[in-house]
């Protein structure tokens, strides 16, 4: 298995497009899995359309199913932090993705995302990971 870590600094936003990095990463590679991994417990990954509009859909639906406010029993942090440690039961923290001759075999509107609704660490980190067949 071959493996990297990519640091990603968030700055603010909610959805980071990582298509472009797996790619890259993949691109020397032949027929195989890429994995692709948050370790954070604030953070996931998603397979979704960017450029369209979809980015900020996801980030209002997920304010709508986890409002920042005290409601949570995990309270240090920024008011409504508790939301940000549900997030990844409900966007995993890995996904895997078939490779063929060294593209990732994504459709056609499919895109990878970092989901990060927590501000207080804009410091993130993804880890690649490529089993070949």
């Amino acid at each position: 298995m071959d493996s990297t870590l990519l640091a990603i600094e968030t700055r603010g936003r909610t959805v980071v497009d990582l298509t472009d990095a797996v790619e890259r990463f993949c691109s020397d590679r032949n027929d195989g899995l890429v994995n692709v991994f948050a370790p954070h417990a604030t953070a996931g990954l998603a397979l979704i359309e960017v450029g369209s509009g979809s980015e900020g859909d996801l980030a209002d639906a997920l304010t709508h199913l986890l409002p920042r406010d005290d409601r949570y029993r995990h309270r240090h942090g920024a008011q409504g932090h508790g939301a940000d440690h549900v997030l990844p039961a409900l966007v995993s923290p890995s996904l895997t993705i078939p490779v063929l001759g060294g593209r990732p075999q994504l459709g056609t509107w499919q895109s990878v995302v970092l989901v990060d609704t927590n501000g207080d660490n804009p410091h993130r980190q993804v880890r690649f990971s490529f089993l070949g067949g």
